[in-house]
């Protein structure tokens, strides 16, 4: 069985302040579990709690926690397979620890005096933990069988045997440091930053500008980082060479608008994906057909405005939802439509404005079309439009292209190749038309190599992205054998500005 399947956020800091407002930056990451450790050589303590980050107080923590610590974990979880349960949810929030005295409290759990704590953003299969017996296990999180894991080879080994997909920090009781690790594929982000005169790290640089850190650098993939307890120090060390294979959804969806991930601006990614989406469709159509431009909220309005100007159409908010709440981290399909039934609304003064007029509506992503039928539901039954058009600048996902090999993601993102009751992909053996039929609007997608033109044109070669659930290879592919960096590669050495 594959471990559970989460797209979260982490972080390593050295304050419990900053360690709580860290996690609230990160809230675009997980919303169904959230929890810190105060880390020191001889002691550590874990509260976890279900719910947003939001859910327990600053003072609170205070109280629960030492907030003389050196060093603190935190975590927001967004877990979309396993076990579903307030008590299960709260077993498997993170950091995940090993040893310790718990103590459950209500929607959270309280562990004294762990040995070994970790937080971690990805997801890995079974097959790499050779030795782990997985039938002994606490939780059901890959993070728990990367902490065993480790306890049995340690860092090194773990990178050596392990290709993906992971940004990992592990805090031992004894040790100096906290070790942190992004696998050699980079598939999942992580960034070094800078806070009053301390190293600190995080899933996204968001987090950082947020929290008036500075940032360092991108985590280099196959290394390890050795954040010293005063954050004075955090020297990486290679430990295998690095394949690039960097999730494409990152940049179309899950990171917040203002991050950059790997030198690639987030929100200028999403206009040019805009620009590139007006291009192809305006080889269909004629512009000239179209009254307003919309988008569903909120992650694809850059690329609605700048798909608006290429074509010179107005720009037009049709639609809004009553809070921030991202409803593709529902833990289950029915969680995912009563949020989007709750949240996604129309603007009741637009309504005569649309009304018999042609609508285009842009999204990131149609993969099982619950936002997109709540939409076409609001234009087709409340607001009679003409026409509608639902144009999406990611291509399909989960298709099964020629190799006959089901696509999806097993690398961290709600997307898993198999069917199920909650899994499901539209465009999986259908036709466009007749994902549109069952959509109810004019469904159309990026084409997979314009998209790809677009993360080249910002300096992002398409062989250092993983297309797998759009139909390209396997980001492992090739990358399983054991291979130790050459001598002159094995130490790099970190500078430190300390003014």
């Amino acid at each position: 069985m594959e471990g559970v399947r989460h797209n979260c956020g982490f972080c390593v800091t050295h304050s419990l302040h900053d360690a709580y407002n860290f996690i609230k930056s990160l809230q675009n990451r997980g919303r169904e579990a959230a929890g810190i450790a105060a880390i020191s050589q001889d002691k550590i303590d874990v509260i976890k709690w279900v719910g947003r980050a939001t859910r327990f107080g600053l003072e609170t923590l205070y109280e629960l926690l030492d907030g003389s610590s050196p060093t603190f974990l935190g975590h927001v979880r967004y877990a979309t397979t396993g076990r579903k349960e307030i008590e299960q949810l709260l077993q498997d929030a993170h950091p995940v620890a090993i040893g310790g005295e718990r103590t459950r409290r209500g929607n959270h759990l309280i562990i004294r005096d762990a040995r070994i704590v970790g937080v971690h953003n990805g997801q890995v299969s079974d097959q790499y933990f050779e030795g782990v017996d997985l039938g002994k296990l606490d939780t059901k999180t890959d993070t728990e069988k990367l902490l065993k894991f480790y306890d049995k080879v340690k860092e090194g080994e773990l990178l050596k045997s392990i290709p993906g997909a992971y940004t990992l920090a592990i805090a031992e009781k004894g040790r100096k440091d906290v070790v942190i690790m992004r696998d050699r594929t980079g598939i999942k982000p992580g960034v070094l930053g800078w806070k009053d005169g301390k190293f600190v790290a995080t899933s996204e640089d968001n987090a950082l500008k947020e929290n008036g850190a500075e940032f360092r650098e991108e985590l280099r993939p196959g290394c390890a980082y050795y954040m010293s307890y005063d954050g004075r120090n955090c020297g990486p060390i290679r430990v295998i060479d690095a394949t690039p294979r960097h999730c494409f959804f990152e940049w179309n969806y899950i990171a917040h608008p203002a991050s950059t991930l790997n030198d690639v601006q987030v929100r200028t990614l999403r206009r040019k994906l805009g620009e590139k989406l007006a291009e192809e469709f305006a080889a269909e159509v004629d512009p000239k057909e179209i009254d307003y431009v919309t988008f569903l909220p909120r992650c694809p309005k850059e690329a609605a405005i700048s798909f608006s100007e290429i074509l010179g159409r107005p720009f037009l908010p049709v639609f809004y939802k009553e809070d921030e709440e991202r409803s593709f981290q529902g833990s289950t399909m029915q969680d995912r439509k009563t949020s989007i039934k709750r949240n996604l609304q129309l603007i009741d003064k637009v309504e005569d404005k649309i009304r018999g007029k042609r609508v285009v509506v842009i999204d990131d992503s149609t993969i099982r079309g619950n936002n997109s039928n709540r939409a076409a539901d609001l234009l087709n039954k409340d607001a009679i439009v003409a026409k509608a058009y639902l144009l999406n600048y990611t291509p399909e996902i989960g298709i099964i292209p020629e190799d006959g090999i089901q696509r999806g993601c097993m690398f961290g993102v709600d997307m898993p190749p198999e069917e199920s009751e909650n899994h499901k992909f539209i465009a999986r053996y259908k036709s466009r038309d007749q994902i549109s039929q069952e959509i109810g609007m004019d469904v159309r997608y990026i084409s997979s190599n314009g998209m790809l033109e677009v993360f080249e044109q910002l300096g992002m070669p398409r062989n250092k992205l993983c297309t797998f659930c759009i139909g390209g290879k396997h980001p492992f592919e090739g990358l399983e054998q054991r291979i130790k960096p050459s001598k002159e590669e094995q130490i790099v050495v970190l500078s430190i500005n300390n003014s």
